[in-house]
């Protein structure tokens, strides 16, 4: 049965509300995910601070999210709603998208204070179906050498298609791990926790990255990490 959801956070953000504006409607790849060819329309648009982009479909269905940018004098106050219908398992599907709005509003903050405008190589790199258990992310940290890191230790390790470096882990909880280096972040949502698989992006800003290129590496990463028993 389809029911209304509601999703509200706020955060401070660093940057002017013009970069912010930015971010959340051209460079969404750059932290989140691409939304260019989403056929979504914008209902209320007040340069820079207010923004309330929409889709609709049939029976009442629609995705709406606002954005309400207000300037201070360390950056810039961040008030985002979400709010739409979910067409079946809301229960599972609110706290999921909850969820990952807390770490899409942290890599927006990540990217904004070290990556602002700098133009991204994206890859989204899904796990094989092993990558659907219980222990699914703890098996995926485990193997990249994570071990017990916590947020704002910094790592040296092999990172698939680019080598030793070092690493900040900047997020980590239960479902997702946020890894950032010189030049790029690495996203990692356990989405096993919601019915799905463990998968990343990766946010390549490195002059001359090829999406593809990490697309590959992490796949391979990813099935190997899954392919023992």
């Amino acid at each position: 049965m389809n029911k209304e959801f509601e999703i509200r956070q706020e955060s401070d953000l660093p940057g002017a509300p013009e970069q912010i504006w930015k971010a959340v409607t051209e460079d969404t790849a750059a932290w989140m995910f691409p939304t260019g060819e989403w056929e979504s329309y914008v209902s209320e648009k007040n340069y820079p601070t207010h923004l309330v982009s929409r889709m609709e479909g049939p029976n009442g269905w629609f995705n709406q999210l606002e954005h309400e940018m207000t300037p201070g004098p360390g950056g810039t106050h961040l008030r985002y709603v979400h709010s739409g219908i979910f067409v079946e398992d809301w229960d599972n599907q609110y706290d999921g998208a909850s969820k990952h709005t807390t770490f899409y509003l942290h890599t927006l903050g990540q990217y904004l204070r070290y990556f602002n405008d700098r133009p991204v190589a994206f890859s989204d790199v899904q796990g094989p179906d092993a990558a659907t258990s219980a222990d699914a992310l703890d098996r995926w940290v485990d193997a990249l050498g994570l071990g017990n890191a916590a947020v704002g230790d910094t790592l040296s390790l092999d990172l698939p298609g680019r080598g030793r470096q070092e690493v900040v882990v900047d997020f980590r909880n239960e479902n997702f791990v946020g890894l950032r280096t010189d030049d790029a972040m690495i996203r990692i949502f356990g989405r096993n926790a919601f019915g799905h698989r463990v998968g990343l992006t990766v946010h390549d800003f490195k002059p001359g990255a090829k999406p593809e290129d990490n697309a590959e590496a992490w796949q391979q990463a990813l099935n190997s990490a899954y392919s023992a028993a």
